[in-house]
């Protein structure tokens, strides 16, 4: 039975969707305004790696991940760079999307804009006004009653005379309360804005998502995800808009991934320790990325290292070494490493212990590969079909091994032209041209392997 951690609840209970055999889930996406950093790829993995287990095991899974395309840090980096809002929007989109191809990461069923959606947003915005949750200021903005709000803070448990004592005032606030938060924002001259009830402007951040995943899922849904930092305060103001608003749960399940930090810190410009995806994918193989964020669970911190990657490095080799030159074959198994598998993925969506039992599984092949035991190919299958379950070991074992060639390494050509050189040395019994080569090329982090077939070869970690 699927048990998923609700941090609402801050409770692991027994799953039951609203429909059955079927799950929705909405997660916030990006802000496009830069290209997307390490933390980013956490979310995105993590989301992909549940929604592809789901699938595995027979949910049908509607899965929302919205794009904000409007937002105070896209028009001010529009500004900085000379450019118009959509161009610098289409630019990171298009650059998110070939970010996570490259990590595997499947595109969502429905990936809402908030451009898109702009009349949703004033409906919205028009219902929580008549119903006395909202409020046009003397500054044109309109805001949330946060205070009329039952339950406000329940998502981040916070105390309303908490927020209240502490937020700051600012000179001729238009709010009737300073814990108040901004549902429709008046344009100043210049910006790009749309036409509303209350003048020329533009969405707050916290309204797009409630009104995306209303035209998307409906009222109610099964499930909404996001980053660490988004429990407080953009997803208590969603629930705040959206349960107002509808008059009903807004989403009856949270799922929220854990933060990355890097050597133990948080992760920030500042510090000078903040990795893009593009940055990190210069040094490693995305499939390496992809295991080193999968291995830890989705809830906890994971830190981010030259190590751990390196680590992750290792282990992947360690996969596709015991599947190189193995046939795989779609046979049954007397074994118990698919409800193994399941039981662990099924437990919250416990990925290191379920790629624990992937690595038993690849002892259980490299014993058969040497034995030359007929269920050889059969193991190799269910290997691979477990770590697609979860987007792993998507490449050719060959490929990965060897990999492409970064700056300053040997090509692929001339390694496999002083794998001939070699060959012929042995020919001639000239051994020891023969280890000078192999010595030589293991100095620069090439390793040989000879069998009766011919020599294969590949790059360390």
């Amino acid at each position: 039975m699927l048990q998923i951690y609700d941090t609402l609840t801050k409770k692991k209970a027994p799953f039951t969707p609203l429909k059955t055999g079927e799950i929705s889930i909405y997660v916030c996406g990006m802000t496009v305004y830069d290209y997307c950093h390490i933390g980013h790829a956490r979310v995105m993995v993590s989301f992909d790696v549940i929604t592809r287990f789901l699938r595995s095991t027979g949910w049908k899974v509607d899965y929302v991940r919205n794009i904000t395309d409007v937002d105070d840090k896209i028009i001010k980096r529009a500004t900085e760079n000379q450019e118009s809002m959509p161009a610098l929007t289409e630019r990171m989109i298009e650059a998110m999307h070939e970010d996570e191809q490259k990590l595997f990461v499947l595109p969502p069923d429905q990936e809402p804009r908030a451009t898109a959606h702009i009349q949703g947003i004033i409906d919205i915005t028009q219902t929580l006004i008549d119903k006395g949750y909202a409020y046009p200021a003397s500054n044109g903005d309109v805001y949330y009653r946060v205070a009329k709000f039952e339950g406000y803070g329940k998502l981040s448990n916070k105390n309303i005379d908490d927020l209240r004592a502490g937020a700051r005032v600012a000179v001729n606030d238009a709010k009737e309360n300073p814990i108040d938060f901004v549902l429709w924002k008046t344009a100043k001259e210049g910006e790009v804005s749309w036409d509303s009830p209350w003048g020329a402007g533009r969405p707050g951040w916290h309204i797009e998502c409630s009104a995306m995943s209303k035209h998307c899922l409906g009222d109610n849904f099964d499930i909404h995800g996001g980053g660490p930092d988004l429990p407080f305060p953009h997803h208590e103001n969603e629930i705040a808009q959206s349960e107002a608003a509808n008059g009903c749960t807004f989403a009856n399940l949270w799922m929220h991934a854990g933060a990355v930090r890097v050597n133990s810190e948080k992760m920030s410009k500042s510090l000078g320790n903040f990795f893009t995806i593009r940055d990190v994918l210069k040094k490693y193989n995305p499939e390496v990325v992809r295991l080193f964020l999968a291995s830890v669970h989705y809830r906890s911190y994971i830190d981010y290292s030259e190590a751990s990657l390196k680590e992750a490095q290792t282990k992947l080799e360690r996969f596709y070494q015991a599947l190189r030159g193995i046939t795989p074959v779609a046979a049954p198994l007397d074994n118990t490493y698919q409800a193994d598998f399941n039981a662990a993925m099924n437990d919250d969506f416990n990925t290191p212990k379920a790629i624990a039992v992937l690595f038993e599984l690849v002892n259980d092949l490299n014993t058969a590969s040497r034995q030359k035991d007929a269920a050889t190919g059969a193991l190799a299958h269910q290997l691979l079909a477990l770590a697609d379950s979860i987007g792993l070991l998507q490449q050719d074992p060959e490929s990965f091994l060897q990999g492409d060639a970064k700056e300053g390494e040997i090509s692929a050509d001339v390694i496999e032209a002083l794998i001939v050189d070699r060959k012929q040395a042995r020919a001639n019994k000239d051994f020891a041209e023969s280890d000078r080569i192999r010595d030589a090329l293991l100095a620069q982090g090439i390793v040989l392997k000879d069998t009766r077939e011919g020599t294969s070869w590949f790059r360390e970690s």
